[in-house]
């Protein structure tokens, strides 16, 4: 893939997960649910290990759910790596996430997004994500 169709593809892949990034902070599950494969699988770390992967959108769906309940989250991603290959392609982000719970304690992390997407009827599709945090500050908001 070269010229335009590769630039066409950089814009689109930068849109979806823009798109993933504020469908996840406004908890709008269904169209989050429409940006993956079926069989998307993801996971998380802290650079230390290998995270243990959930595969299958409804368990992702609810494993990202659990996650953000009781929160207020941001979610940003910068600079993309891209590595195209047809209708697929890897993508490497850097991410700044950024979570404030209704208990007061709020959590950042720094860190990257690996992931690979597949186009499947003209819209490019998560079919996995490994988010790794490098740093996480956490802290307790006191009043």
């Amino acid at each position: 893939m070269t010229g335009q169709a590769e630039w066409i593809a950089y814009y689109e892949l930068t849109q979806a997960k823009a798109a993933y990034c504020r469908i996840l902070d406004t908890r709008d599950w269904n169209s989050l649910a429409a940006l993956m494969t079926t069989d998307v699988e993801f996971g998380m770390s802290n650079g230390d290990a290998e995270p243990a992967m959930t595969v299958g959108r409804d368990e992702t769906l609810a494993l990202l759910q659990s996650l953000v309940a009781g929160a207020k989250t941001v979610h940003q991603v910068h600079t993309p790596e891209i590595d195209l290959d047809d209708n697929a392609a890897r993508v490497i982000w850097a991410v700044q996430d950024r979570a404030v719970f209704d208990s007061g304690i709020s959590v950042t992390g720094y860190g990257h997004y690996t992931e690979r997407w597949v186009r499947q009827a003209e819209q490019w599709k998560l079919a996995s994500s490994r988010l790794t945090h490098l740093i996480t500050d956490i802290h307790q908001v006191t009043a």
